[in-house]
């Protein structure tokens, strides 16, 4: 516990406050927003920044031409830091009682320039890995220069308390009876769809993936024809070379691109989806040459009822009637049914797409029907769509015949 001081005894709401040790740690590792608050010629200043904690001290991070750095030269800079998480917006029927949840930390003290060179490091190290599990060691480290460039202020953590609100309306009884809705908006801090910077061809780091489960996880496949491996942006030429033929693209349900930037339109399209956890999108690499060849995913994903789709598959032309293609779905349905627990896999394919029904027949899938209307065409005109499924009872079955006819299959070079 901190000991509470004169500066962290509040007037009013004294049940919000905790001195909790544990409680203001966690608040301080799972926030970003941070406000430093210090005074300069006896004009206050409050600025936004950077902050890590290792132990029982919080470092700030900065520059060593800004106001802070240069007034903690010496003694040192007293300074007020602000640090919060919001968790929600609470509306009352009146507007006073309108709130926040939320948490936050404010810790007082006098920070000290760091001036030990591996201080420094240790703190920049801990701040790289908390934005990133393991991004320490995929960056370079700061030269000689950067690090010069680099101020770090130290605020030893024994000034400290937490303040939190949680909980629903809080409302006076007079105010009940009137018809206005109130509730709680519950906030959190999202990650969006990473969007990597131009020129990048390293895959997306494993922190950076939304697995919202197994059912979710792009895992690598490995067979004798084929590679699936987990689409990224940089196989957008590859991509699109390889499938750079109006035919790959005559059923599916976007436009045949006409250049690399279509066809990275189609991947960004696809990483949507998997972000939104909508779709699982590999690419295909011949297992002989290295080739990347195509694409498929996984979509209509529900764990719950142990069923997945196969499809938004295409594959460039010289690749077909090869046993790629075969071995992709036989790598995906085995992931499905033996690694999953999966006890239905589905396709859909547009009605008039009748070397794919025929594909999806050899398979062993069974055709259940027709969905009238179900999709829109890119010219606009609305399909008909074949919907076919496989069952877990029909799979042994359908992976003896298919490793029989791979066997068969010898390899493309």
């Amino acid at each position: 516990m901190y000991p509470p001081t004169a500066r962290t005894t509040p007037h009013r709401s004294r049940e919000r406050m905790s001195y909790d040790e544990a409680a203001a740690h966690a608040v301080l590792d799972e926030a970003y927003d941070c406000a430093l608050g210090f005074t300069v010629d006896g004009q206050p200043r409050v600025l936004p920044t950077l902050h890590v904690r290792i132990g029982d001290t919080l470092y700030l991070h900065g520059s060593t031409g800004s106001r802070p750095l240069l007034a903690a030269r010496g003694d040192g800079l007293p300074v007020c830091v602000a640090v919060t998480v919001l968790d929600g917006l609470v509306y009352a029927r009146s507007q006073f009682h309108h709130s926040a949840n939320y948490r936050s930390v404010v810790a007082h003290g006098t920070a000290r320039l760091v001036t030990d060179e591996r201080e420094k490091l240790a703190m920049l190290t801990a701040l790289v890995e908390k934005v990133g599990p393991g991004r320490s060691t995929d960056t370079r480290p700061p030269s000689r220069r950067e690090l010069a460039e680099t101020a770090v202020l130290a605020l030893p953590l024994r000034e400290v308390s937490v303040r939190s609100r949680t909980g629903g309306v809080r409302e006076d009884e007079a105010d009940l009876h009137l018809p206005h809705w109130a509730g709680v908006l519950p906030l959190r801090l999202t990650p969006g769809r990473p969007e990597p910077d131009a020129g990048v061809t390293a895959p997306l780091p494993a922190f950076l993936r939304t697995s919202r489960t197994r059912w979710h996880d792009p895992v690598s496949l490995h067979g004798d024809h084929v590679r699936l491996e987990p689409l990224e942006f940089a196989h957008t030429d590859e991509l699109h070379a390889a499938t750079a033929d109006p035919e790959v693209w005559r059923h599916l349900t976007v436009a045949p691109p006409t250049a690399p930037t279509g066809t990275a339109e189609v991947i960004g399209t696809a990483l949507a989806a998997q972000h939104r956890g909508e779709r699982v999108a590999w690419v295909q690499r011949c297992a002989v040459t290295g080739a990347v060849v195509g694409s498929t995913s996984y979509y209509d994903i529900d764990p719950e009822r142990r069923a997945v789709a196969i499809g938004h598959t295409f594959l460039g032309r010289q690749w077909w009637r090869t046993g790629i293609n075969t071995e992709a779905k036989l790598l995906l349905l085995g992931r499905a049914f033996d690694d999953l627990g999966a006890v239905r896999v589905a396709w859909h394919t547009d009605i008039r797409n009748v070397r794919s029904q025929t594909a999806i027949e050899r398979l062993g899938a069974t055709r259940e029907g027709v969905l009238r209307m179900h999709r829109q065409r890119p010219d606009g005109s609305w399909r008909d769509t074949v919907q076919y499924a496989m069952t877990l009872d029909e799979w042994p079955n359908a992976q003896a015949r298919l490793r029989e006819r791979l066997r068969r299959t010898t390899p493309v070079a």
